[in-house]
């Protein structure tokens, strides 16, 4: 049995997960206003928490206290994979008289009770050391050089990392070896750059196992895949010079492992707003571009794989079987999302979380949770437990005069909850599902209950197998039929072309091809790339034709002209490839 964490003024408590939904007897409620930090064990079986007395640590599966340190204002809590070691951060103060202030990162023995380290840790940010998930390597940012401890000897540094200014770096999951990402911000006109190396190889530039250089970095974003084959790099600028966006500008990179690297090409410009990779490791998806916002699935050649067309969606959620996708709309939009089964490619349902602050996927990959929580929102605080169908299961708002922080699952190891297959009807909820009603247009008194033209700002694109089809039919199509309907649809073209030559008498000129190409109507194939490259071709063979004319008319052609006309032949077969979606 599975259960959420609730902090707020109202104390701190678990609740059981579906079907239940009562609070859990396995953790006394702690009914303190104080408590300022909180933490599973990445296995789900221990609980730490400090509610402005003390950190205590819990076995949730054994419903006993395990450990109690006296750490009133610690504000950070972090446990080590394998639940060996608690680490804890306090707030870093000077003494009065100015001199250094103590350590204030403590590393916690879990058997023995003991402190086995203290460092002096002045920033929150990534203040927590990173650990390889079998612990054998734990590493920290220091001075802008990675120092390495191995099987949590804190007192021995067993390696370095040393670049001239290491700004952040990622350890790789899964099993050894371990494989560190680092970042390394440009300065003096050089570029910024991330380096992929195997620990321990850290020697020379020879011994990196990937490298990638960028302009136009303030802050990189690291991503591992799960099989620690590739990270993708999320580049920001704090300022868009071209003044086209308020948020800055990102750019995407992949980096891999066996020393590939590539921009990802995204179709629409603006923001990317998030970045996902699927639990399977091959594909990742990304949310980008001025809103409405595209989505798109790319595989490991950065190849787009899916479009999901445009929407009010800034976030993307893979179910930890990665078997679902969610697509939403948070913060300052209106908590629109869309369930995507990723197999078929097909829609599950469309739930609206309004003033959703917090969204996250149940370890069983069936449940989901989002939450209004304070400070981002101050009112209407509370959360709601839906399946991913779309039925709200289970909510909870609390009173007006109270506050919720903070909502969370308890995690599980992989492999506990099997993957179940993908339900399409709605499940039974508590509450009645709220079909929301559509914001309406402001219209003057003069003209309301009157029929007046609908206008939108915009049109949502749709997803590419839900775009209208030719024959009228709206139906999602797979992407084997959607690949052979292409095949079709340039063959009828084909036939239809040669048709009209058959028809036309010996005396008659043939047409120039463009002007044929002009009659029949323009095809798109759903894939924007490949369109792109289409409508580029017919503009070289239009140019060519023209050239072709000139020549028939007695004018000299320079060199690089009769080259163009002697490619002809080639971009023919091009543009045939392209459209059979060869």
């Amino acid at each position: 049995l599975f259960a959420v964490a609730v902090r707020g003024s109202e104390g701190l408590y678990m609740v059981n997960g579906p079907p239940s939904f009562t609070e859990s007897t396995a953790f006394q409620r702690d009914s303190g206003k104080n408590c300022k930090a909180v933490a599973f064990s990445k296995d789900g079986s221990l609980f730490a928490w400090c509610n402005g007395e003390k950190v205590n640590v819990v076995n949730i599966t054994r419903a006993e206290l395990l450990r109690s340190f006296d750490l009133p204002k610690t504000v950070c809590l972090e446990f080590s994979p394998k639940n060996n070691v608690l680490a804890t951060w306090q707030a870093y103060a000077t003494a009065k008289d100015g001199t250094a202030g103590v350590p204030n990162l403590q590393l916690h023995d879990l058997r023995t009770g003991k402190c086995l380290k203290s460092f002096m840790q002045k920033k929150m940010q990534n203040w927590c050391p990173c650990w390889a998930d079998d612990e054998s390597i734990c590493a920290r940012n220091v001075n802008n050089e990675v120092h390495f401890f191995e099987n949590n000897d804190f007192n021995t540094i067993a390696n370095k990392l040393h670049l001239q200014k290491v700004s952040d770096f990622v350890l790789s999951p899964g099993p050894q070896p371990t494989k560190v990402a680092v970042y390394v911000p440009g300065s003096k006109g050089a570029p910024s750059f991330v380096r992929l190396y195997q620990y321990p190889n850290f020697g020379g530039p020879q011994s990196a196992l990937a490298n990638k250089s960028f302009f136009k970095a303030d802050k990189v974003t690291m991503l591992w895949n799960k099989k620690a084959t590739a990270v993708l790099v999320v580049a920001s600028t704090e300022v868009d010079k071209s003044g086209a966006s308020y948020y800055g500008e990102q750019t995407l990179h992949y980096v891999g492992a066996g020393g590939e690297s590539a921009v990802v090409q995204l179709p629409k410009n603006g923001p990317i707003y998030d970045v996902a990779w699927s639990p399977n490791s091959v594909e990742f998806c990304a949310v980008y571009g001025f809103m409405p916002a595209k989505a798109t699935v790319f595989n490991l050649k950065c190849d787009p794989v899916f479009d999901f067309g445009t929407g009010p969606r800034n976030a993307a959620y893979y179910s930890p079987h990665g078997h679902i996708l969610v697509l939403a709309g948070f913060g300052n939009l209106r908590g629109q999302m869309e369930v995507w089964d990723v197999k078929n490619y097909r829609l599950i349902s469309k739930p609206v979380a309004s003033d959703s602050t917090y969204f996250a996927w149940c370890p069983d990959g069936e449940h989901i949770v989002t939450a209004t929580c304070a400070p981002r929102l101050r009112v209407g605080n509370g959360y709601k437990i839906w399946h991913y169908t779309g039925s709200v299961l289970h909510s909870y708002e609390v009173p007006c005069s109270e506050e919720m922080w903070q909502v969370f699952w308890q995690p599980f190891p992989d492999g506990v909850f099997p993957e179940r297959a993908v339900r399409y009807q709605a499940v039974p909820g508590e509450l009645p599902r709220a079909e929301p009603r559509p914001a309406q247009a402001y219209r003057p008194p003069a003209l309301r209950n009157k029929p007046g033209p609908s206008s939108k700002l915009h049109e949502d694109e749709p997803p590419q197998n839900m775009k209208p089809q030719v024959g009228g039919t709206d139906r999602p199509l797979s992407k084997t039929a959607l690949k052979n309907q292409r095949k079709h649809e340039a063959k009828k073209a084909a036939k239809q072309e040669a048709k009209a030559d058959a028809h036309q008498g010996p005396a008659q000129v043939k047409p120039p091809q463009n002007a044929l190409q002009n009659t029949v109507p323009a095809m798109t194939t759903g894939d924007p790339e490949v369109d792109k490259k289409i409508k580029n071709l017919k503009k070289k063979l239009k140019a060519i034709e023209q050239l072709k004319e000139q020549a028939a008319a007695g004018k000299q052609l320079e060199k690089n002209q009769v080259e163009k006309i002697q490619k002809e032949a080639a971009l023919l077969k091009e543009l045939e490839d392209l459209e059979l979606g060869v």
